[in-house]
C-alpha cells in the first residue's frame, strides 16, 4: 500500500510527497555528514601515523566491516520498524561522530569508533528501500530510485569539495562536530517526516538464522540467482577499469576519466528513471549491459584521450540496467523479504567492486593497463552473454 493515489511520473509530483521528500533531504545531509567525517579522520590517522594504507582504511574501510556483519543481521531490514531502523542508523553515526570529537583520542580507538555505524548499516541497508517502496507505486520506483542516485552522486562531489575547502580552516574535530550536528537534524527530520510503519515481517525469527536462510533461498532460486550476478559481476569488472584510470592517464587524463564516469553514470539514471516508459525499461537491460563494456574495448588501441573521455562517459550510462534488474528482483521476491533482497543486492555489489579492482590490477601485472581495462570489458561482455538465457526467466512475460 503507499502514500500515493497516482504513479508519479515527474519530479514535480514526486517531489510532492512529503515522505520521499524527506528520504531525500536525508540522503543528501547524510552524505555531506559523511565526507566531512571521513575527511577529518584521514586527516588524523595520517598525521598520527603517516601510513598512507591506515588512512586508506580509515577512509574507505568501513564497507568491510559492514560487509562481514551483513552475512549474519542483514535480515534486520525487515525485522524492524522501518522508521525505527532508518532512526537508529542516525543515532549510530551521532554517537561515533560526536566521540571523534573528543580531542587527543588514540587513532586505534577512532578505528573501533568507525566500525559502530558500519555495523548498524549492515543491518538495515536495506530500510531505505523498504520505506521507498511503501510511498510510491511500484511503477514508479525506478523513478525514486534513480533520483536518489543522482542525489548520491551530486552530493558527494559537494561533499568533497567542501569538505576539503573547509579542512583549510577547520580542525578535523570542528568537522566532526559539523557532521555529528547534520546526523542530529537527519534524526530529527526522520522522526518528524516519515509514517511510523510495521516491519514487514512480524515474525519471531532469529536474526542470524532468518538472514542466511533466506540469503540462500535468494542465491539458491533460479529466477534471482541470474539477477543478482548480472547486477554484480559485469558492474564489478568495469570498476576494475576504473581502478586503472590514474596508471593509464598518468596525470590530468586520469581526472577527465573519472569525472567523464560520473557524469555519464547520472545521465544514464536520469534518462532511464525520467523519460523512459515503464513497458521499454526492460527491454534495455541486455543493450545497457553491453553499453556497460563495449566502449571500453577502445583502450585495446591506446586512442586519443578525448576519445577515451567519450567512451567512458558512454559506458558508464550503462549502469543504470541496474534499475530495471532491481525492479524484476521485487517482483520476484516477497513484500516480507524485500528489505533483505535490496540489502543484498547493495552488499554483493560492494563485494564484485572490490574484486574488480584486484582482478584488475593482477591483470595490469602483466598487460598495459589499456590492454587489462580491454580485457576486463572482454570479460564483462561474456558474463553478460553468458547470463542471457538465466534473465529470461525473470522476464515479465513469465509472469512472477
Amino acid at each position: 500500500m503507499t502514500s500515493a493515489a497516482v504513479a508519479p511520473t515527474t519530479y514535480r509530483q514526486l517531489f510532492a510527497l512529503a515522505e520521499y521528500r524527506t528520504l531525500f533531504l536525508n540522503r543528501c545531509v547524510v552524505l555531506l555528514s559523511v565526507t566531512a567525517s571521513t575527511l577529518a579522520l584521514g586527516t588524523i590517522t595520517f598525521d598520527a601515523t603517516g601510513s598512507a594504507v591506515l588512512t586508506g582504511l580509515s577512509m574507505f574501510g568501513g564497507p568491510l566491516v559492514a560487509l562481514v556483519t551483513s552475512h549474519f543481521l542483514l535480515g534486520a531490514s525487515d525485522l524492524v520498524r522501518p522508521r525505527t531502523a532508518l532512526m537508529c542508523q542516525m543515532g549510530a553515526a551521532l554517537l561515533a561522530n560526536t566521540i571523534q570529537a573528543v580531542p587527543g583520542m588514540p587513532w586505534q580507538a577512532r578505528f573501533v569508533l568507525l566500525a559502530i555505524p558500519y555495523v548498524v548499516n549492515s543491518m538495515f541497508s536495506g530500510t531505505q528501500w523498504v520505506v521507498v517502496r511503501a510511498i510510491v507505486p511500484a511503477e514508479s520506483f525506478v523513478l525514486a530510485r534513480s533520483t536518489l542516485n543522482l542525489a548520491v552522486g551530486g552530493m558527494q562531489v559537494l561533499g568533497y569539495a567542501v569538505g576539503g575547502l573547509a579542512l583549510l580552516w577547520l580542525s578535523p574535530t570542528a568537522l566532526f562536530l559539523i557532521a555529528a550536528g547534520a546526523d542530529l537534524a537527519c534524526l530529527i527530520n526522520l522522526r518528524l517526516g516519515l509514517r511510523d510503519r510495521p516491519a514487514k515481517d512480524g515474525t519471531r525469527t532469529g536474526l542470524v538464522r532468518r538472514t542466511g536462510v533466506v540469503n540462500r533461498r535468494l542465491l539458491c532460486s533460479p529466477l534471482t540467482r541470474p539477477l543478482y550476478l548480472a547486477m554484480w559481476i559485469p558492474n564489478g569488472l568495469i570498476v576494475g577499469c576504473e581502478a586503472l584510470f590514474i596508471p593509464y592517464g598518468r596525470g590530468s587524463l586520469a581526472g577527465y576519466l573519472f569525472a567523464a564516469g560520473a557524469a555519464g553514470m547520472m545521465t544514464g539514471d536520469l534518462l532511464l528513471g525520467r523519460f523512459v516508459p515503464h513497458r521499454l525499461r526492460d527491454r534495455l537491460i541486455g543493450p545497457l549491459r553491453l553499453l556497460l563494456a563495449v566502449p571500453f574495448c577502445v583502450f585495446w588501441l591506446s586512442p586519443p584521450g578525448p576519445i577515451t573521455v567519450v567512451a567512458v562517459f558512454l559506458a558508464s550510462a550503462g549502469y543504470a540496467a541496474s534499475l530495471p534488474l532491481q525492479e524484476r528482483l521485487i517482483a520476484h521476491t516477497e513484500d516480507q523479504i524485500h528489505g533483505q533482497a535490496l540489502g543484498l543486492q547493495g552488499q554483493g555489489m560492494m563485494v564484485w567492486q572490490a574484486l574488480g579492482a584486484l582482478i584488475g590490477g593482477g591483470i595490469a601485472g602483466y598487460l598495459s593497463p589499456g590492454h587489462s581495462m580491454g580485457t576486463l570489458a572482454l570479460g564483462s561482455v561474456l558474463v553478460t552473454a553468458v547470463l542471457t538465457r538465466g534473465l529470461r526467466r525473470s522476464a515479465p512475460s513469465t509472469g512472477r
